[in-house]
């Protein structure tokens, strides 16, 4: 009768969500997990999507006509369309009141509007020397936005919140397909509920917008291997993959999922779909993923050669060996231990998932032992997803977030059994939990206000404002400069690269040949070459007293060295 009622479920639906062999594995499942000890919990009242009828036996307490009529008028669609409503409206939150803020925003901003200015498209810059951290994606992307809004400031953003109604549509959709409506809606709404959903999304960083190419490529994956064979959205997915690679190097990451799924297929698991005889086809994945890589990396190339410059060829070999291969090998940046994510990111970032682990685990346990392939590929991709980026030596708390929507698809249809677990006897408790779940988005839509009234004003703007008065808009040589002076610099600047050591004693030689300029000093360097009490100082912003001298200030202690190159860099219109 049960999987009747689901089968019934499904024709309602117009027979796209439920499909039949998932209802029959899943009810498998819950049936062994409702004979567990201290369960109590009797699958049929909630294994059929929204739109099925409750049970004749089914305890409800109250009149549940109403509320059932209500969830029929919701299609498919119009609920999906709904959920991504929420999404953007939650993640959205505050958009045009925040200003870049941490040296990420400001270093991506500055980017994007420094490629609008010169034109150079596939070979980014950073105050006019080559910038070779990360491919151009996320900066094309932040362009568009510009050149759509015609504010810097929101177009940051932008990226981000296409990623959060991207990735709520595909927990939605794929919940729905893999199980029913509900778990999908679970899904949906389970990630908007959790922590780095909004640390995340709500920046303008390139993991925010990686994280739109990877739900993508899960997505397309998802639909091939468990609920295939599809091969279209297997090659889509391989696409999405590439381009998430051109926006960051671990935007492959997805393709994790094949190796769970072998093992699972070769071990005849249930719920996935064996493609054997297929290596044709599964090669075209692969030159997919290429060819989408292709649309950076060939016009990249050709670009460089055609300058012929020492500068061009370094960069192909940083940003394709560097920044890729060997960062990920040896990191020189945010090395943590292997044990990092899991004792200092995920009991914080995954709140409040991580607070149901406890239940979850066991329950996927009972799963796989029932073989059950959707819970092994799912599951098993999560925890390949963390195992990459423990393995390396450099760690950020952002690094594991393509892993939460994984996460929070297999953890969704648990969530039922858990609530009915949990308030089966307290009635009036199990009453108060969507209040609570209101709530606690609430705060988060309430959070999004409050942030950028308590940041305030970046100290870099104000910092450069007041330099530019105090020299005239002479030119101003930055000496271990951030990219907060270079984003809001409101004069020409001059500098000898990013981060270069000997910077202090090339801004004394270059004050001493070129008179009227000045130069903008942190104040732990000021003493090496300039003196004191003739230095004017700024104010302090990243971490650091910031000073102004000119060749007045030179205390003849720095040697003079050979000049190194020096970048000049003025931007057209100031970033307000």
């Amino acid at each position: 009768m049960a999987v009747q009622r689901i089968q019934e479920a499904q024709h309602h639906s117009g027979g796209l969500l439920v499909p039949e062999h998932a209802g029959q594995h899943y009810l498998a499942g819950l049936r062994h997990l409702s004979t567990g000890p201290g369960l109590h919990c009797r699958p049929v009242l909630w294994s059929a999507g929204v739109h099925a009828q409750p049970a004749a036996d089914q305890p409800t307490g109250q009149d549940t006509r109403g509320a059932m009529t209500l969830r029929t008028q919701l299609s498919p669609r119009l609920e999906g369309w709904l959920l991504v409503a929420l999404a953007v409206l939650l993640v959205g939150a505050g958009l045009g009141l925040r200003l870049p803020q941490n040296v990420d925003e400001e270093r991506f901003l500055g980017v994007a509007l420094e490629m609008l200015q010169n034109g150079s498209w596939f070979v980014p810059h950073r105050a006019g020397e080559i910038y070779a951290d990360k491919p151009p994606l996320f900066m094309w992307a932040t362009v568009f936005f510009i050149w759509l809004t015609g504010s810097p400031n929101i177009a940051l953003y932008l990226p981000g919140l296409l990623s959060a109604g991207a990735t709520t549509a595909v927990l939605y959709d794929l919940g729905s397909r893999l199980w029913n409506r509900r778990i999908g809606r679970y899904a949906a709404l389970l990630f908007l509920a959790t922590y780095q959903t909004y640390s995340i999304l709500r920046t303008g960083q390139i993991d925010s917008f990686l994280c739109l190419w990877i739900a993508l490529g899960f997505y397309g994956l998802v639909r091939h291997l468990l609920l295939g064979p599809a091969w279209g959205w297997f090659y889509f997915s391989c696409a999405a993959m590439g381009l998430g690679i051109i926006t960051k190097g671990v935007g492959f990451v997805p393709a994790l999922m094949l190796i769970p799924y072998a093992y699972a297929t070769r071990k005849g698991w249930s719920g996935v779909v064996a493609m054997p005889g297929q290596i044709g086809r599964w090669a075209l994945g692969l030159l997919a993923l290429l060819l989408a890589c292709c649309l950076w990396l060939v016009p990249m190339v050709i670009s460089v050669v055609r300058d012929g410059g020492p500068e061009g060829f370094a960069y192909v070999q940083e940003i394709l060996l560097h920044q890729t291969a060997n960062r990920y090998a040896s990191a020189w940046d945010h090395r943590e231990p292997f044990w990092y994510f899991f004792v200092k990111v995920i009991p914080q970032y995954w709140l409040p998932l991580v607070l149901v682990l406890p239940w979850l685990i066991p329950a996927w346990r009972r799963q796989l032992s029932k073989r059950d392939g959707r819970v092994l590929v799912l599951l098993g991709w999560v925890l390949l997803v963390l195992l990459f980026f423990s393995l390396s030596s450099g760690k950020r708390k952002i690094y594991i977030f393509p892993a939460l929507p994984g996460l929070v698809l297999v953890a969704a249809p648990l969530l039922p059994w858990l609530l009915k677990r949990w308030f089966h006897d307290r009635v009036r408790a199990g009453r108060l939990v969507p209040a609570v779940v209101v709530v606690w988005l609430g705060l988060w839509f309430a959070r999004g206000f409050i942030e950028p009234v308590i940041e305030g004003e970046n100290p870099h703007k104000s910092l450069m404002e007041q330099a530019a008065s105090v020299t005239q808009g002479a030119d101003l040589v930055l000496v271990n400069w951030r990219e907060g002076h270079w984003l809001y610099a409101r004069q020409p600047i001059v500098h000898f690269g990013f981060a270069k050591p000997s910077a202090i004693e090339q801004s004394a030689r270059w004050l001493r040949e070129h008179p009227g300029t000045f130069a903008l000093v942190p104040g732990e360097q000021l003493a090496n070459c300039f003196l004191l009490e003739k230095a004017r100082p700024l104010g302090q912003t990243s971490r650091a007293d910031w000073f102004i001298v000119d060749a007045d200030a030179d205390n003849g202690l720095c040697k003079p060295e050979p000049l190194m190159k020096a970048y000049r860099f003025a931007w057209q219109q100031n970033v307000d």
